[in-house]
């Protein structure tokens, strides 16, 4: 096994049976209706190759935005763009900086590209320490926004020091970006560094797709997709994109049931004793009034799945949960409440 790869471990792959899935900020109103109506209609001939870049969706991509077709690649979910990113603009040994805590997956693909990680703590209130982030001087700067596992929107002036300061490509990752409200994107041709990553596995309700794109000014763009694999993403997975985009409707529908929810379930949390931090996305990350491993898997015996992130730093004792529906939240709370007071 090549050197790089060999202190890699498996990633998250539980058991779920008919468990309800909290753990991971899937769209809770199910599977994207435009998307589902486009796949349901189709007779295509898979014998042909889809498009070699996805050139349909990233048109539609671009009015979506107001930019151009060259300002999009498309890959088989944001994963992928991550990797090309790192394929693209990476040598070597590079280094690579990341906010403590969040996606454990930057640094897999650091590892798997032959790179090293700069883990750098985000402050108390889990926002960037510009001067901290810039201090290793690494060819890559990564973070998400909002953050995963913590929530919260790292605040605009501090990514915009970073990238005015940074000598390195600087990646946005804004696979939450739509719960967020705001963005990075409107900025993309501002910047000679800036790339924008984005998903259809999480608002738009699509994740057994795969499909992500990245955004950037074409000269980034034209770069990556020199790199990306050649039809990368099949072709009932960019018609359903396409379809998808085509329906804002659902995205705001999407959005305005975690707004209504996000508030409700972070106070019946604080209820049972938890410790909710603040949340700009569609989870919660919330300290556990019980030992977090005994709070997992007590849900998990109930039937209820949420991340557990309690023996990481920065987050101990912590889990995160996805924002529900109303039905949902309230069959969460009652399934906590039950563990912590068999706990006790």
């Amino acid at each position: 096994m090549r050197s790089t790869a060999r202190d890699l471990k498996r990633y998250y792959n539980p058991e779920t049976g008919g468990a309800i899935r909290m753990d991971t900020n899937t769209n809770v109103l199910g599977s994207n209706p435009a998307a589902v109506r486009f796949l349901s209609s189709q007779k295509m001939n898979v014998n042909d190759y889809p498009n070699t870049y996805s050139d349909g969706l990233r048109d539609a991509l671009a009015e979506l935005y107001g930019l151009e077709r060259e300002n999009f690649v498309a890959g088989s979910g944001s994963d992928e763009l991550l990797d090309i990113a790192f394929k693209t603009f990476t040598e070597w040994h590079d280094g690579v900086t990341v906010p403590v805590p969040s996606y454990t997956l930057y640094e897999y693909f650091a590892n798997v590209n032959g790179g090293r990680t700069y883990a750098v703590d985000l402050t108390e209130d889990f926002q960037l320490d510009a001067d901290a982030m810039l201090g290793p001087k690494a060819k890559m700067i990564i973070m998400p926004s909002p953050n995963n596992p913590t929530g919260n929107l790292f605040r605009e002036k501090d990514i915009v020091e970073i990238l005015e300061r940074s000598d390195g490509m600087v990646i946005v990752d804004e696979a939450y970006g739509e719960y967020s409200g705001t963005s990075m994107i409107p900025k993309v041709n501002e910047f000679e560094n800036l790339i924008v990553m984005r998903t259809f596995s999480k608002a738009y309700a699509m994740a057994g797709l795969r499909i992500g794109y990245s955004v950037s000014n074409t000269k980034i763009s034209d770069m990556m997709n020199c790199v990306k694999i050649p039809y990368s993403l099949n072709m009932l997975s960019e018609g359903a994109a396409i379809a998808a985009v085509g329906d804002q409707d659902f995205i705001r529908k999407s959005v305005d049931l975690v707004n209504r929810n996000r508030g409700p379930l972070a106070g019946g949390l604080k209820e049972l004793g938890f410790e909710p931090f603040p949340s700009d996305s569609n989870f919660i990350l919330a300290r556990s009034p019980v030992d977090h491993a005994v709070l997992t898997e007590g849900l998990k015996e109930k039937g209820i799945l949420i991340r557990d992130f309690g023996s990481k730093r920065r987050t101990e004792n912590c889990v995160r949960t996805t924002i529900g529906s109303e039905e949902l939240n309230a069959i969460l709370l009652e399934k906590a409440e039950e563990v912590i007071s068999g706990d006790r």
